[in-house]
């Protein structure tokens, strides 16, 4: 553990014992991801490049000691406890999911889902406390919410006795996001945060859900991937998101084809024909990046980090002006990197706010770090945050 996942169990650890008059039997946890490229591929059947990063968000947990088969969730991000009753689950999710804040059904989301998922009878485990603490900055685009999803899917699955593999917890977490939450998302979130290796990302096929570690090279080409966090806040579970999921739909349902998996480029020509200019220009960026990402795991195995960066750069504009999913922020902190000598860049994450990244040599960091500042306060932004992520490990019991 590093000094900074040991600060947060420990934050987790303290939060426990103040909210429930009791020590935690453990910690575990899960790291946010960035996505190198491949985005909003994933519910469409596509391709992903994701890697887990250093940020963790630590869940403190110990069964119930009265034998109530109830499960309380608190967290650093609000002052108070929420508590349910394991086998009111059902009945809250999904139908009644806006009885409960929004940070707190991800965690009970996950409870539900897991036992659903493992045919697990609510009243056969123990009910559980549990309390969240994380350094994974929220509302980045840098997943906060599987790296919820993901510590606590492996702490309930630990304490519960429920052998489920990785793939199968992943499938709990999209559940958790899509019927719990309310978030229209895929699963390459949750598969990056549960399956992360360091110094590596997860080449993922969304469709098969087959997952190969591809190694990055980062720190041998002399390269760090720098974040720019614009705080520039999104939410998946608002109404963008959702749009660009039903034009994807829309576009595969004109070519009479399962997902968007099916359409090749040689393909957009005819869809040009069938459907509205907006609804063919979000396919053409889903088709376009789903070759994107083939091309990057083919370049990274034969010639290495350093020739991505035009990939990276042709991502961003495509998200930019055919899925619109850039905002002025995103827009600037890119073209700052670019012009200060990064190798590529481009918006990570599902838009409308978040952070952009930008593969960046390692003497040229300070440099690109400056000129994304000084851009954002030329153009009158609030000043973003930035910082380096190094490829990491997924979740596990800390």
């Amino acid at each position: 553990m590093t000094a900074t996942d040991i600060r947060t169990a420990a934050i987790a650890r303290a939060l426990f014992a103040a909210r429930f008059g009791a020590d935690a039997v453990g910690t575990w946890s899960a790291p946010g991801r960035v996505n190198l490229i491949g985005e909003h591929t994933d519910y469409n059947d596509g391709f992903v490049l994701p890697f887990a990063i250093q940020h963790r968000t630590h869940v403190a947990l110990a069964p119930r000691a009265d034998g109530v088969f109830r499960v309380r969730v608190a967290s650093t991000f609000d002052d108070a406890t929420v508590e349910v009753a394991l086998d009111d689950l059902d009945e809250i999710f999904p139908a009644q999911r806006d009885d409960v804040p929004e940070w707190a059904r991800y965690p009970l989301g996950v409870a539900w889902a897991l036992l659903a998922a493992s045919g697990t009878d609510p009243r056969a485990v123990t009910g559980v406390d549990l309390a969240f603490a994380s350094d994974v900055p929220v509302g980045a685009g840098l997943s906060s919410s599987a790296a919820i999803e993901g510590a606590t899917a492996v702490a309930l699955a630990d304490t519960w006795g429920i052998s489920l593999d990785r793939v199968a917890l992943a499938k709990v977490g999209r559940r958790a996001e899509n019927e719990a939450v309310g978030a229209p998302t895929g699963i390459m979130d949750q598969m990056a945060s549960l399956l992360g290796r360091a110094d590596a990302a997860i080449f993922l096929d969304c469709r098969s859900l087959d997952a190969q570690v591809i190694d990055l090279g980062f720190a041998d080409a002399g390269l760090e991937l720098v974040v720019i966090d614009t705080g520039v806040k999104h939410s998946h579970a608002t109404g963008g998101y959702g749009e660009r999921r039903a034009a994807c739909e829309r576009g595969a349902a004109a070519l009479g084809v399962p997902a968007l998996r099916d359409v090749s480029v040689d393909d957009l020509p005819r869809l040009a024909e069938l459907v509205d200019d907006v609804t063919y220009r979000r396919v053409r960026h889903v088709v376009t990046e789903n070759q994107r990402v083939l091309d990057t795991v083919r370049t990274l195995r034969e010639q290495g980090p350093t020739a991505i960066g035009d990939l990276l750069v042709a991502s961003h504009a495509s998200m930019r002006d055919d899925f619109e999913i850039s905002v002025p922020e995103l827009d600037t902190a890119v073209e700052a990197a670019l012009a200060a000598g990064a190798v590529g860049a481009r918006m990570t994450g599902g838009g409308f706010g978040g952070a952009a990244i930008a593969l960046v040599a390692h003497d040229k960091v300070q440099a690109v770090t400056d000129a994304a500042t000084a851009a954002f306060a030329a153009a009158g932004f609030a000043a973003p945050t930035i910082f380096t992520v190094t490829p990491s490990a997924g979740a596990a019991r800390d």
